[in-house]
């Protein structure tokens, strides 16, 4: 067989087979709960927190909340950034107005359901708390710590897949502890509940 005639064979086969492996690669199915995408999350968020000094003379907060994951491996871990912040106008049965600003990172894990649509996970955030408003400033002057105090935002969350690029997020709740000075024991338990929506870049 002339050279010229061998040399058009093998390039038409070289070009078939990675033609093949491009279509097959592009077939495969994702894994179940891997996080191949990065994250961007807004959310409504609810928080319910103790006025100070540190009692439950519990209030509700409203705002908002926007977080990133990034993925990392091993497979199903992502590093997440979250930012949130509420506001409340009347701080129990006072006129006092408190606005809490956390902003926190660390691991998250997507537990793989092997569910195609529904995403759980789970996530131990840790970073600051800015606290401002009459209710610290005013009420509660001793709050040196009001700037920048410690703050964990531990919970998780529940995905619904709408496709690979966009997810509702149903529900995230979070025990997000702070640690702003009050007079007492110099830490709030809030309860934190979001839901929002998912883009995947």
């Amino acid at each position: 067989m002339p050279l010229r005639s061998t040399s058009k064979i093998v390039l038409m086969l070289a070009i078939a087979a990675v033609s093949a492996h491009s279509g097959t690669a592009q077939t495969q199915p994702q894994a179940p709960g891997k996080p191949l995408l990065s994250e961007l999350a807004i959310e409504y968020s609810y928080a319910r927190s103790n006025e100070p000094p540190g009692g439950c003379t519990c209030f509700s907060l409203n705002g908002v909340s926007a977080s990133y994951a990034w993925p990392v491996k091993p497979a199903h871990f992502a590093l997440a950034g979250d930012i949130t912040i509420v506001h409340a106008g009347g701080v129990g049965s006072s006129a006092q107005s408190l606005t809490l600003s956390t902003f926190t990172a660390g691991p998250r894990y997507f537990l793989p359901l092997h569910i195609e649509h529904i995403q759980p996970f789970g996530q131990v955030l840790v970073g600051l708390v800015h606290s401002s408003g009459t209710a610290v400033e005013g009420r509660n002057p001793g709050a040196a710590n009001a700037g920048a105090a410690f703050a964990a935002n531990i919970g998780g969350g529940l995905d619904l897949k709408a496709s690979r690029r966009f997810s509702v997020r149903l529900i995230e709740a979070n025990y997000l502890l702070t640690t702003v000075d009050n007079g007492s024991n110099n830490h709030q338990n809030n309860l934190r509940v979001s839901t929002g929506v998912v883009l995947r870049f």
